[in-house]
């Protein structure tokens, strides 16, 4: 964070400390008694919201349609933070997030990382921050939720603990499907925009390729292109994927090089008007479809 930015949170965090001392309640309840809980993207406020049901009011700090990796927080998000009972969030993800929950959250901030178990990194060094394309570590995540909603709201520990048991087998049955449906294809290796599907590839036996990092908004160098590009003529790769949050242009340029298709695979980061499913469950089930067609799977 550079030193202007750094001011600037500052300046944020101290208006929205103003702002917090002026409002009521109990603290991390809201008017009508529900747990107040904040997450701070997509995956995280739908595994959220799933587990807690009508028992909890979520506010999600990453607006739909807005890419996450680089938020920037608003004084009322900050007052928001520092009100929540819960606050769930993904360490190394997005850096204003994290630097909020640390001077706001104290001991009701969770994050997730290490339920994630984010093992993967990439050839930058960075680590691979999107767990929940894996079903698998998705369960994970939500089962940490879990009990840090039963610890922070016990009077309904019960509920969120059926709650997140529904929600883990929906996600091993997902897992179920990619298995079958990508157990024999004609091509393995994925060429996507950016490289957000590297879980994904290791849980079901495909090579990611990725043209960016870990943010879409990276612009890759020319090298950088050129190296995709022959690799993806050696491997006679036949589609190139996009994505919603993105420009696809990056992925066209490859396509175009290579005589390639261009399809869509979504890291589900966020729903847009553009997002192929409402829901988390929706958009991946659209993602093995479009993976089927583009690997040539049978």
């Amino acid at each position: 964070m550079t030193p202007r930015r750094g001011l600037a949170m500052a300046a944020l965090i101290i208006a929205a400390l103003t702002l917090s001392a002026c409002s009521s309640g109990a603290p991390g309840k809201n008017s009508t008694g529900q747990l107040t809980v904040v997450t701070s993207f997509y995956p995280l406020q739908f595994a959220t919201e799933q587990i807690g049901g009508t028992h909890i009011a979520v506010t999600n700090l990453t607006r739909p349609g807005a890419e996450p990796h680089d938020i920037e927080l608003t004084t009322q998000d900050v007052a928001t933070v520092s009100e929540a009972g819960l606050v769930i969030y993904e360490k190394g993800l997005q850096s204003a997030v994290d630097k909020v929950v640390e001077s706001q959250a104290g001991n009701r901030g969770l994050d997730v990382a290490p339920a994630a178990n984010l093992s993967l990194k990439l050839a930058s060094g960075t680590v691979d921050p999107h767990f929940w394309l894996d079903p698998q570590r998705y369960a994970k995540v939500a089962k940490e939720i879990s009990a840090r909603l039963s610890s922070a709201d016990p009077a309904h520990s019960a509920d969120y603990q059926k709650n997140a048991q529904l929600f883990e087998d929906k996600l091993a049955a997902l897992s179920q499907d990619f298995t079958s449906a990508l157990a024999n294809c004609q091509r393995r290796d994925v060429v996507t925009s950016h490289a957000a599907f590297g879980y994904l590839a290791q849980r079901y036996g495909l090579k990611q390729i990725a043209i960016n990092g870990v943010s879409p908004d990276q612009e890759p160098s020319a090298t950088e292109i050129a190296a995709v590009t022959t690799y993806a003529k050696a491997h006679g790769v036949t589609t190139v994927y996009a994505e919603t949050l993105a420009s696809p242009a990056i992925a066209t340029t490859v396509a175009n090089e290579i005589g390639a298709t261009v399809s869509t695979l979504d890291p589900v980061e966020g729903l847009t008007k553009r997002s192929s499913g409402k829901n988390y469950f929706q958009i991946m089930a659209s993602n093995l479809k479009a993976l089927r067609a583009g690997q040539g799977c049978s």
